[in-house]
């Protein structure tokens, strides 16, 4: 038997394609090795339809339900590998072969974190956190630390002067690796650029209550951010040849068709904005798309009697 689509990612873009080809009525899977970024949200604010705010895990549960009710199958697995095949792809999970038509990714990325110890319980927390845009209102005039290097620490610290007046940025680079044009920047806002490591940081349910940067007196924020960036999962379709840019993210064309045909992305290993909403509707738009690839493909077999198929 060969699918309709595999989906790599059980996140919200790979769930929310789970919805779209359940309802378009296609045989699909979706594996989920268990590592969604979403699940570390304690509460996303800015996510539409939830004024009250919804934690990670819950949206992601909510996300499945729907996706199985309308027919999605989603594994607890790992795809391995990633073949094209005579009609498709192959896809290797837990060592054996399956077979599909097309394939999305939403593989996501992972995180750089920060040197701090215990930081996964602090993510949880909301002590660290790694994403701004994402709640950077509710950091409204608290004492912020921004963890980073170079020009990317630099904006992330600037951008978070649109919600509080007490930003630092922690520089853990080379002090060459900071611009003078950022360094003018960040000053000129009065953001107070530290390098010294961080040798130590206590954390307690409310508060960072103790970061130790070197000799000196400890230091004391509300809360961290993280801006180390990230790494994203694409090992699958780079292996198939599929074109990234500089930061190893994917190119897709307007319907999330990477460069390699069949194969579609969605979610944060294509652009940067690192938001769950954007990665649903990439999800949509991809699903659609691989809908449509396929009725386009059965058409031609009915043109082209004895068109070769696989049972």
């Amino acid at each position: 038997m060969i699918l309709d689509s595999i989906v790599v990612g059980a996140g919200p873009a790979g769930l929310t394609a789970g919805i779209y080809l359940g309802r378009f009525r296609r045989d699909a899977v979706i594996f989920d090795s268990g590592d969604s970024r979403a699940a570390w949200i304690p509460t996303s604010h800015n996510h539409p339809g939830f004024p009250d705010g919804v934690g990670g895990i819950e949206l992601l549960a909510r996300i499945r339900t729907q996706a199985e009710r309308y027919g999605a199958v989603v594994r607890k697995a790992v795809v391995e590998d990633l073949e094209v095949d005579e009609l498709g792809f192959r896809a290797v999970v837990e060592g054996k072969d399956l077979f599909a038509r097309t394939v999305l990714l939403a593989t996501g990325v992972s995180d750089n974190e920060p040197p701090l110890p215990g930081v996964e319980a602090a993510v949880r927390q909301g002590l660290v956190r790694i994403c701004p845009i994402c709640d950077g209102y509710e950091a409204m005039d608290q004492r912020l630390a921004v963890i980073g290097a170079g020009a990317p620490g630099a904006r992330e610290a600037l951008f978070l002067k649109t919600y509080s007046n007490q930003v630092n940025l922690i520089h853990v680079g080379e002090p060459g690796d900071l611009p003078d044009p950022d360094r003018r920047d960040l000053m000129e806002v009065g953001i107070d650029i530290i390098e010294t490591g961080v040798e130590r940081v206590v954390l307690d349910n409310h508060q960072i209550s103790a970061l130790c940067l070197g000799p000196g007196e400890p230091r004391r924020f509300d809360i961290i951010y993280s801006a180390l960036g990230v790494e994203p999962r694409s090992e699958l379709a780079v292996r198939l040849g599929a074109r990234f840019d500089d930061d190893g993210r994917l190119y897709v064309d307007d319907h999330q068709q990477t460069s390699v045909p069949g194969l579609y992305a969605a979610g944060d290993l294509v652009r940067g904005l690192n938001q769950i909403s954007t990665a649903q509707g990439e999800a949509a738009i991809a699903a659609t798309a691989i809908h449509n690839r396929l009725r386009e493909i059965d058409a031609t077999k009915k043109a082209r009697p004895g068109f070769p198929g696989r049972a």
